[in-house]
């Protein structure tokens, strides 16, 4: 089956996730996504052995972000490593780093020295505090130059609780759809223009984007409003409520004047509409406390199953706090190919997350599992022109690990 990227190459030769997940799109699209790694792999083929990362025996986070890839070693260290990876570069159309630009020089595969072997070749760089300035050579996962440079991780906490640690690659992805959306811009500029280009993101540029609005408010010298506590919200139809099971709810009903006479009678309330206390959208708010404690009862008298019932037949918006549990059953994530099948031998049954983007008319490319470090060395490296004395004088120089 004919997808939209077949037939573009791409070296993928970053780590861990924001740049090679951009590579990943592009296989899900069906270009081909060759995985330079370093011997001994990419160090985050190790991630889900970390302490306090969810334990299992499949190699999840690998699986997730370098399915349909092929894995190629070669320490680019050793000259003959180097000169290796350019035979792969002249017949690429993307190259993808995430290396520190001293790094970058000092393997001397910056955009200007791949660009001499092709000149036709999209060059995508990801830094973690961007190219230029003091910091520019520091490094950073997403937790610190997306999620707590931005200032979300400040603004999210609760009232008088301390900054909250992000969900682990909750920048990265995002990130790599900013750098995904990058390449393509340049691959249709080439296709007008005949040349190649660089482009570049980064993730702590990524983040001010995630928190533009408030971080627009602060530009223009706004005031920030407190943040309220879930029992004294500033609107008491804008809050987390829990239900008789324990599960909480997230209700969103912003249009007030409309909405609170037909949201006090579905919930079974219709006497709170001539108390005082809540007659007007400035009332509710003088006695949130008051109606969010009437809520409470109210919420806490049925089961989740039973308020989403009663609420879905309004046009009022409302949705679960999913758990983990919920989100891999979830069945419109399924029907939208959010969650996908992934076929992995000895694991029948198994689903992925499929890259959130699609295109009318075009098919993605199913998951395979992600490859084994090196798996594919000889084949790629034959294709470029390599024959097997060639390879042997590669393996014997320690370019290949």
């Amino acid at each position: 089956m004919a997808h939209v990227l077949d037939g573009i190459t791409v070296i993928d030769a970053g780590s861990w996730i924001a740049g090679p997940a951009a590579a990943t799109v592009m296989a899900d699209f069906g270009a081909e996504v060759i995985k330079v790694e370093p011997p001994g792999g990419d160090s985050y083929r190790n991630y889900y052995q970390l302490p306090g990362a969810p334990r299992s025996d499949l190699n999840y986070a690998w699986l997730l972000g370098s399915r349909n890839k092929k894995s190629v070693v070669l320490d680019l260290a050793v000259p003959e490593g180097r000169e290796a990876l350019l035979a792969l570069i002249a017949r690429a159309d993307v190259f993808v780093t995430n290396q520190p630009p001293a790094r970058v020089e000092r393997f001397r595969i910056r955009y200007e020295d791949l660009a001499e072997v092709n000149p036709r070749l999209v060059y995508a760089a990801l830094s973690g505090y961007g190219e230029r300035g003091d910091e520019a050579n520091k490094l950073g996962f997403d937790v610190n130059a997306w999620w707590a440079r931005s200032g979300m991780m400040d603004i999210v906490r609760a009232p008088g609780a301390p900054p909250t640690g992000s969900a682990a690659g909750m920048g990265d992805h995002p990130t790599a759809m900013a750098l995904f959306g990058a390449i393509m811009m340049a691959l249709y500029q080439r296709e007008r223009t005949g040349r190649g280009a660089r482009v570049s993101s980064s993730l702590m540029a990524n983040g001010a984007w995630a928190n533009a609005i408030f971080i627009q408010a602060a530009l223009c010298g706004a005031t920030f409003v407190p943040r309220a506590p879930r029992d004294r919200p500033l609107n008491p139809l804008a809050n987390l409520y829990q239900c008789r099971d324990g599960r909480w709810f997230l209700l969103t009903v912003v249009r007030e004047e409309r909405d609170w006479e037909r949201f006090a009678r579905v919930v079974g309330r219709a006497d709170l509409v001539a108390d005082a206390r809540f007659a007007t959208p400035a009332a509710r708010r003088a006695n949130s406390a008051a109606l969010v404690a009437v809520l409470d009862e109210v919420f806490a008298a049925k089961n989740w199953a039973e308020w989403r019932e009663v609420l879905s037949a309004h046009p009022f918006i409302f949705g679960p706090v999913a758990s983990l549990g919920d989100v891999v059953q979830d069945h419109q994530m399924s029907v939208n190919e959010a969650l996908v099948p992934l076929d992995h031998p000895g694991r029948p049954g198994l689903s992925t997350i499929m890259s959130p983007i699609h295109m009318a008319g075009e098919s993605k490319v199913p998951p395979r599992p992600a490859p084994e470090i090196g798996e594919h060395t000889e084949e790629v490296l034959r294709r470029a022109g390599y024959d097997d004395a060639a390879i042997e004088r590669l393996r014997s120089t320690g370019a290949l690990g």
